[in-house]
């Protein structure tokens, strides 16, 4: 879960070591498997940064570009097919204590934040 600069600068890292990787390959030499090594790392780092998840959300929440909501970009509705799993954390972003819920027939997952305790 990366912030949005710092996914843009990692692509934009990933564009300078791939272009760097192409003019090494082109010089050719000695220097090749270099080119190639930095030809790989670009890909990575772009490909990482565009494929990067925003945060504990659903694909639907995620492809809609949803505007967070309990548990991180989902609705305050939750579909009965999802159970609560013994799976707790805190989420280290909004230091919410998050359940996991799952959905036993595809195994699709639900985050959704915990009440507080007292409340």
């Amino acid at each position: 879960m990366l912030h949005r600069a710092i996914r843009i600068g990692a692509f934009a890292l990933g564009v300078f070591f791939f272009l760097a990787g192409i003019l090494v390959v082109g010089v050719g030499g000695d220097a090749t498997v270099a080119g190639i090594e930095s030809l790989a790392l670009g890909s990575i780092l772009m490909i990482a940064s565009v494929l990067q998840r925003s945060g504990y959300r659903s694909e639907a929440a995620e492809r809609e570009h949803a505007a967070p909501g309990p548990g991180g970009g989902e609705p305050d509705y939750l579909e009965p097919r999802f159970l609560a799993t013994n799976e707790v954390f805190v989420d280290p972003t909004s230091n919410l204590l998050i359940r996991v819920y799952e959905d036993p027939r595809t195994a699709e997952r639900r985050y959704r934040a915990e009440p507080p305790r007292g409340a």
